[in-house]
């Protein structure tokens, strides 16, 4: 058996005492494939789980990609910048990772921004709006990275903010460029703030200005209304007004108590103008290129070209806007760390980094429930609580849920079995909370919830504390709460049988069960001396006696059909 110490390929840890990775010796004849697919699992995989820092494996990847640039340098570049877009979650260590390459090479740097620019253009035009977000982002952390220099991005920010000055477009594309800038705020608001600030300041009052128009013009439609103003027409045009009109049909909830149900981009404006109250200092994001300050910051900087988005097309579909999701605050949290208040950015990062382990695991339940555990830096929150809100924000999404409720179910309960020690007690308070709010929840929300709950039941037994509920039935039958116990139990009827579903609940609530599904013989219940109950009897004993067809149909014979009756000459069989 070989006693060579294996390669970590993942990390290419450095060796104490020396500057060179340790990479495995590379034949002589390896093929160019071979080459470029170790590389491009390198890429992937950095910063997953090793057991060197992640700032190591970072500046050993840097330099096995310097050490490679000769012979694959086209397909490093490619490697890199789709990643940037398909895991958004390691947005850091790829900044840092270009960051350290461009400070060795100042073209190769060129390059991949170059390329960055083309894929972002590419993703506009192909309507992949989701993955050019993330490269706006992706910019602004190059920035932090002293690749990009921060006029050139602000540029772009202002670029992709006057769109919402256009005429003639739909909201939902003003929305998404200013949503596009605000998101990218998180990573670079900080560094903006330091060495742009007035143009920072000029951009955030643009964004309010458009935010806030509906202000605006109800005070215009006042003066007009008052003075007969001619220049109305003009008032019209000019001022487009921030509509929310979707905002009551994609609210979960129709009463603002406890949780206010806010607009996305207005929930995202507070949470921004928060972190500017805070001098822009967030307190999530792990920035792995502040180890490397030194070696960055004599880098070069590239500039990014003029982009413009591109004009709008009749059949563009911009994405939905959507109503912010909220079931917890921190006095549901008794215990353990504190939760991230609504308007706090790092309520907004935490729940976003939840949707993409979400998105990128969907299909497959256990690598979801184990990935959501397995969150960053997780016993600084609640985590719990963070992650239950997150699935029923996806499940009560209006007007249609991203995945199916099998998805979500199935989550659900292998979270249970990982964390059996604290995540159902979590479910469970928020499943009494969801009760509590029936009344005015949303009535498609209402039936995903019966729904979820009534396949959660058949993996556990079908126990619950049912008598907690009893209150529910002193109330009006076409209440929602008892509305909701009637359709659960309709529900398990389905995943179960009505001997059982009758047992699992007390007395008190057999009046919401369903009925028992016996089946009905109209022929029985008739005359019992007439022909066709007498023909039944014996089709039926024939049956029994297992009867060949032709018997069968011979029984049948002796009933007349009306079908093969004719009228007037005229043959009625059909």
């Amino acid at each position: 058996m070989s006693r060579r110490r294996p390669l970590d390929e993942e990390t290419c840890v450095l060796s104490s005492g020396d500057d060179r990775p340790r990479k495995r010796r590379r034949n002589e004849f390896e093929s160019e494939e071979g080459l470029e697919s170790r590389l491009e699992s390198l890429i992937i995989r950095i910063g997953e789980k090793s057991t060197s820092s992640i700032e190591t494996n970072i500046e050993g990847l840097a330099k096995v990609l310097t050490a490679d640039l000769d012979n694959s340098k086209t397909k490093i570049i490619q490697i890199i910048c789709e990643c940037v877009a398909k895991y958004p979650e390691k947005t850091c260590i790829y900044s840092t990772l270009i960051g350290l390459l461009n400070a060795k090479n100042y073209s190769i740097g060129g390059e991949i921004v170059e390329l960055l620019v083309k894929h972002f253009k590419d993703y506009l035009k192909a309507l992949d709006f989701e993955s050019a977000r993330l490269l706006v982002r992706f910019f602004g952390d190059l920035v932090n990275c002293r690749v990009i220099s921060s006029a050139s991005l602000m540029n772009l920010f202002e670029n992709l903010v006057d769109v919402s000055m256009e005429d003639n477009i739909p909201q939902s594309r003003s929305d998404y460029f200013v949503l596009s800038v605000l998101s990218a705020l998180p990573w670079v608001g900080k560094e903006l703030y330091e060495k742009k600030e007035q143009d920072l300041e000029q951009l955030l009052n643009t964004i309010d200005n458009y935010l806030n128009k509906a202000f605006i013009c109800i005070l215009f439609s006042r003066i007009t209304h008052t003075y007969n103003c001619l220049y109305s027409p003009f008032i019209a045009t000019h001022v487009q007004r921030h509509k929310t009109h979707h905002h009551t049909a994609l609210r979960v909830w129709y009463s603002d108590t406890p949780h206010p149900q806010e607009e996305y981009l207005d929930c995202f404006w507070a949470q921004i103008s928060k972190l500017r109250s805070d001098k822009w200092v967030e307190r999530h994001i792990y920035r792995p290129y502040l180890a490397f300050d030194s070696v960055l910051c004599e880098a070069l900087q590239h500039s990014l070209p003029q982009i413009q988005p591109p004009p709008h097309e009749s059949n563009y579909v911009y994405p939905y806007p959507k109503v912010v999701f909220r079931l917890f605050d921190y006095t549901d949290c008794p215990e353990g760390p504190v939760l991230p208040g609504a308007h706090s950015i790092e309520r907004y990062l935490i729940e976003e980094h939840l949707h993409w382990i979400i998105d990128k695991n969907y299909t497959d339940r256990k690598n979801c429930a184990m990935n959501l555990l397995m969150f960053p830096n997780k016993h600084k929150i609640p985590l719990e609580y963070m992650i239950i809100e997150v699935i029923f924000s996806q499940m009560f999404d209006l007007p249609k849920s991203k995945y199916l409720d099998i998805c979500y179910g199935s989550t659900l309960l292998e979270l249970c079995k990982l964390q059996p020690s604290s995540l159902p007690q979590v479910l469970a308070q928020a499943v009494e909370l969801l009760f509590e709010r029936l009344d005015t929840m949303n009535c498609m929300c209402v039936d995903r919830f019966a729904i979820w709950f009534a396949y959660h039941l058949s993996n556990f037994q079908f126990r619950w504390s049912w008598d907690d509920w009893s209150s529910a039935l002193t109330l009006d039958p076409l209440h929602p709460k008892p509305k909701f116990i009637r359709e659960t139990l309709l529900r398990c009827l389905r995943l179960s049988f009505h001997e059982q579903v009758v047992k699992i609940i007390p007395d008190s609530f057999l009046e919401l069960a369903p009925e028992e599904p016996n089946p009905s013989n109209k022929f029985s219940a008739e005359d019992p001396d007439s022909a066709a109950s007498a023909v039944a009897t014996t089709l039926v004993n024939k049956i029994r006696e297992k009867c060949t067809p032709e018997e069968a149909l011979e029984v049948l014979k002796e009933l007349t059909n009306p079908l093969m009756e004719t009228e007037d000459g005229i043959d009625l069989r059909h």
